[in-house]
C-alpha cells in the first residue's frame, strides 16, 4: 500500500525535524550567539524541500541554567534549550509540527494536519 499525501507531508516534516536536531545538536551555545544560532538553524532547515516555515526559540532561562551548571560561559545545544515550530506544505497538504520539552525529553509532534 502506497502512503497517502497526508502520510507523506508528515513523514516529510520528520526528515526536516531529524535533521534540524541532528545537525545542531552539540553546537557550542550562549547568551550572545543564541539568536544568531536560531536564525542558522531556521534558514538552513528552510532550505529543504516542501518547507514553508521554520522558527526556531531559544529558551533562555533553560540556557542560563545550563551554562550555570557548567561553570563555563557556553554550553552545547541540547532540545531542552529550544522550541520548534515548522511548517510543511506538500501536494496540497499543510503540517504544522512542534518540537518542546515533555517529561525532560524533547518530542517532536505532529499538531494539525490540512487538505
Amino acid at each position: 500500500m502506497d502512503p497517502t499525501t497526508p502520510q507523506q507531508a508528515c513523514f516529510e516534516a520528520g526528515i526536516k525535524f531529524g535533521s534540524l536536531y541532528h545537525q545542531f545538536a552539540g553546537t557550542p551555545i550562549s547568551p550572545a550567539s543564541a539568536d544568531s544560532l536560531a536564525a542558522a538553524m531556521e534558514e538552513a532547515i528552510e532550505n529543504q524541500p516542501f518547507c514553508e516555515d521554520v522558527t526556531v526559540s531559544v529558551r533562555t532561562e533553560a540556557l542560563e541554567a545550563a551554562i550555570a551548571e557548567a561553570g563555563a560561559d557556553y554550553t552545547e545545544l541540547t532540545g531542552r534549550l529550544i522550541e520548534v515550530e515548522m511548517v510543511i506544505e506538500y501536494e496540497g497538504v499543510t503540517v504544522e509540527t512542534s518540537m518542546a520539552m515533555d517529561d525532560g525529553y524533547p518530542l517532536m509532534q505532529v499538531d494539525a494536519v490540512q487538505e
